[in-house]
């Protein structure tokens, strides 16, 4: 394995320390993914850097000149506080021709917007519920081909931020309620989409041209009460004390519907390239119990945490954690953007 000089950039807020020693779990979560990723470079052997970007390029920029790195490995989420503009952070790496890690800024264009998504699912015949956009300013008016519960989410966060229990609504006056709410929360457009009830699993694609599978996870819902509904809600997702209330948990899919699985790689690789992703990502699924299957998002550039979902797939699939992030270094290198298609 050849030794490289891999400049990481994360979040001001999020740089971690050399080590978890002393720091409460709840506090680690916040930025584990960071430290997981830094720590196993360096325990590989590679000469890394880390720079936190908050609002600014100038000192990447100025970083990349002067020490040249061979690939930047990106773990930003977000730039200036907005989600998305983190596309624009790796365009500019493509204007200076500087390898990277993750997904291309096309598919982070694309993907982070789920109303846009849909409306590549719905041509490409890729299944998803029946959705309708509400934009902000905007009279609201509820297509009548949308049938109750619906779910009311961002059309552009993700991290399930500001989903709760109330995002799954049951008539008009919530729905209406919801949307407004959304509408202050997160200062973004809102998607309504009918709500599918049954599993939600999740599958993870890694590759540029050619693609691997990573094995079907499903989230476990565990004990929560039934008059709540089975949802990845901001609680579920990142609240541990929360989770182990509720015995919630994730493990690999289990007695799938007959021809399920085979139905999620066929989707998985169709969506992975109708979006035009790149390096690695997550498509989120729910399939009923009739064995319907229903796309709910794509998720490029998804949460690298060791423990984490994607993480623990590939895992399941033989590739470790170090053996992981050598693999997303080697797609970085590899992938042909468009100075190299240009210039070689």
């Amino acid at each position: 394995m050849k030794k490289r000089k891999v400049l990481v950039v994360l979040h001001v807020s999020l740089m971690p320390p050399d080590s978890l020693e002393g720091y409460d779990p709840k506090v680690i979560q916040d930025w584990r993914a960071e430290y997981d990723v830094i720590s196993t470079l360096r325990a590989s052997g590679h000469d890394v850097r880390v720079l936190g970007v908050l609002d600014s390029l100038v000192e990447l920029r100025s970083l990349i000149s002067e020490w040249q790195p061979d690939i930047v490995f990106n773990l930003l989420e977000e730039f200036d506080g907005i989600v998305a503009y983190d596309q624009h952070v790796i365009a500019f790496l493509e204007m200076l021709r500087q390898p990277y890690t993750g997904c291309n800024p096309r598919g982070l264009l694309i993907s982070r917007d789920k109303a846009l998504c849909k409306q590549v699912f719905a041509f490409h015949r890729i299944p998803t519920p029946q959705f309708a956009i509400f934009r902000r300013g905007a009279r609201l008016r509820v297509p009548r081909n949308l049938r109750y519960p619906l779910f009311v989410k961002s059309s552009t966060d993700d991290a399930s931020l500001g989903i709760a229990q109330a995002s799954v609504v049951e008539d008009a006056a919530r729905l209406q309620e919801r949307i407004e709410f959304v509408f202050e929360q997160n200062k973004s457009d809102v998607l309504v989409e009918e709500y599918i009830e049954g599993r939600e699993c999740y599958v993870g694609v890694i590759g540029n041209e050619r693609l691997t599978r990573l094995p079907v996870w499903e989230l476990d819902f565990g004990t929560m009460p039934a008059n709540q509904s089975a949802i990845a809600t901001r609680k579920v997702k990142w609240d541990l004390d929360y989770r182990s209330r509720y015995g919630i948990g994730s493990h690999p899919a289990a007695d799938l519907p007959v021809g399920v699985e085979a139905q999620l790689d066929r989707l998985s690789r169709r969506i992975y390239r109708s979006l035009g992703l790149s390096g690695f990502a997550r498509m989120d699924f729910r399939i009923r119990a009739d064995g319907s299957v229903f796309v709910l998002e794509a998720n490029a550039n998804p949460h690298l945490a060791a423990h984490e979902d994607f993480a623990r797939s590939a895992a399941t699939a033989g590739l470790q954690y170090p053996a992981l992030i050598e693999r997303i270094l080697a797609l970085g290198l590899a992938y042909r953007s468009e100075w190299r298609i240009l210039y070689g």
